[in-house]
């Protein structure tokens, strides 16, 4: 491709080829994908060991995933990444959706300010494995990537995996406590396992054209229902880095993949979309179908699925990369505490019903988009175009316009590890991400909130004065968790405590919070439980809960 050089990977001999007895690995994840790469960083930052291996040496081909959202963008800024993601990406809020030529409606998926991360970016999925790659070698003692090791066998036993590995050079046999299939759609660790990826098929054939060019399309997601230029059928533009377009087409189901990803059947579409007189490169082209389909559970004894070789959706709503990275982010903090001994095995459970719930919520916004955007029956076309009709002019039609629900994180409100209100109140609620906020440090510099959650659990506790912080440090001593306090200026604080000031005062805003509110935030920085009030004894109770040890508790204060 003109406008990137994919870099090579060293492939190793392995020591089990070379004499040396292979040890036991705590965990290994078969894929350096996005999805893998991230799960081995977040355990290495959990202090786990791990052991990569991919049957490639090198990233991905084409720009594939390209729109991170913003809670993704949150969970690689965690890893270490988010910043350098931004810094390259092309920011984005705003989306046009067009009927023919005419644009009937525009959204903005971020209109408030006060937070580090945009609403999306666009980059080419090329990069972010290129980045996860270098923020690994961050890992020596910890991480250990081996390219060119592709997985060609899979026993599961009771208290472990054994694997079976081919290289250049010979095959050989590892055993591991954990394994993480993160090895895509096509999964075959699924196939191996004789595991069922069922779910729904759709016809519909699209072409991805990457287009390099100098054009003035605006950084929007840019959407069209039957334009002109593509007469009957839709389309979508993204602007990327480094002059790269990404266009959409949708060709119908009876669509030659074959003939239609020829460029000359490709350069055509192209130009009719930027005009007779704007130059272009074509750099990279596919023809796809897809499909809706999950893993009927997640977990099978010590062989944990994530991302596409767990559940499959449209690219349309950003959905499939974004919930495989928010896969990683619910289960490695899990995993890292089964494998220290510091929780039951019964907690990585836990990410096999909460991420069943994230990709069944994926997938039935996809399967609706995909509904909407190519109706096969007459009542589907006669709403579509009423609905259309409708929008420009009407807020509940534009409401009902589906063009991709964009992702957004899933609640995890009414899963075990979350202690329920005694009543509902404003603010972030048991189950649901932290909001961010712009804070001053203990120095007094501008910072972000969640740079400062995350990781562990903790407890986050808004105070107006030193005393009152003092009070409830000296209750808090026993529970474990650091407290993180909330003030709205510097206070001084008792030894141990972070306190960050709120000097415009949105984290008080955000969180609804008054002087002793307590949130006890989870290492994915969830809320677990909340209190209007600081309450040990309640607190403690919810920790045990959110931390694996689950029995029933009473409710909040």
């Amino acid at each position: 491709m003109g406008s990137y050089a994919a870099p090579r990977y060293e492939y190793v001999i392995p020591p089990e080829l070379r004499g040396s007895p292979g040890a036991r690995r705590p965990v290994v994840v078969v894929g350096a994908g996005p999805v893998g790469l991230a799960a081995a960083i977040d355990l290495a930052i959990h202090g786990i060991p791990c052991l990569v291996l991919d049957d490639n040496d090198t990233v991905s081909v084409g720009s594939r995933a390209i729109c991170w959202a913003k809670r993704t963008l949150e969970i690689f800024d965690r890893l270490g990444v988010g910043d350098r993601m931004v810094a390259k990406g092309v920011t984005w809020q705003r989306g046009r959706v067009h009927r023919g030529d005419e644009e009937i409606y525009s959204f903005d998926l971020l209109p408030e300010g006060g937070h580090k991360m945009p609403a999306f970016i666009n980059l080419q999925q090329y990069y972010v494995e290129e980045y996860l790659v270098e923020r690994a070698r961050d890992f020596p003692d910890l991480l250990e990537l081996r390219w060119r090791n592709e997985v060609t066998g899979v026993s599961a036993r009771g208290d472990g995996v054994v694997l079976e590995v081919a290289t250049p050079d010979g095959s050989y046999r590892i055993e591991a406590d954990w394994v993480l299939a993160a090895d895509g759609a096509n999964s075959a660790l699924r196939r191996m396992l004789g595991l069922p990826f069922e779910g729904q098929a759709f016809e519909e054939r699209f072409l991805i054209a990457d287009v390099r060019m100098r054009a003035p399309f605006p950084n929007e997601r840019l959407f069209w229902f039957r334009p002109s230029f593509h007469p009957g059928q839709s389309a979508l533009l993204h602007r990327q880095p480094d002059d790269v377009f990404r266009i959409d087409f949708q060709l119908g189901p009876e669509a030659d993949p074959v003939l239609e990803r020829q460029p000359q059947r490709v350069i055509p579409r192209v130009r009719a979309v930027v005009g007779e007189s704007t130059p272009f490169e074509l750099e990279w082209c596919s023809v796809y179908a897809f499909r809706c389909a999950r893993l009927e559970r997640f977990v099978h004894g010590r062989v944990v699925f994530v991302g596409d070789s767990a559940h499959v959706v449209s690219p349309f709503g950003a959905r499939g990369g974004n919930g495989g990275i928010q896969d990683v982010d619910n289960l490695c903090w899990k995993l890292a505490r089964v494998v220290q001994g510091r929780a039951p095995e019964s907690l990585v459970a836990t990410y096999d019903g909460e991420r069943r719930h994230g990709a069944d919520e994926n997938i039935l916004n996809s399967s609706r988009t995909t509904s909407f955007m190519t109706p096969k029956t007459k009542v589907e076309h006669l709403f579509r175009d009423a609905v259309l009709d409708l929008a420009p002019r009407a807020a509940f039609a534009r409401a009902l316009v589906n063009a991709g629900r964009l992702s957004r994180p899933c609640t995890l409100a009414g899963h075990v590890l979350q202690t329920p209100d005694a009543a509902p109140w404003d603010g972030p609620a048991p189950g649901t991400v932290c909001p961010d906020a712009p804070i001053l440090d203990e120095a007094g510099r501008p910072g972000w909130l969640l740079n400062r959650l995350g990781g562990d659990f903790a407890l986050l506790v808004f105070a107006e004065d030193a005393a009152e912080l003092a009070a409830m440090a000296a209750r808090a001593s026993c529970l474990g968790p650091p407290l993180v306090a909330i003030a709205p200026r510097s206070l001084q604080a008792p030894e141990g405590i972070v306190v960050l000031a709120d000097p415009d005062g949105l984290a008080r805003v955000r969180y609804a919070a008054e002087p002793g509110t307590t949130y006890l935030i989870r290492p994915d920085q969830h809320v677990a439980a909340r209190f209007k009030s600081f309450d040990p004894g309640g607190i403690a109770l919810a920790l045990e809960r959110a931390g694996g040890g689950v029995r029933p508790v009473r409710a909040a204060a």
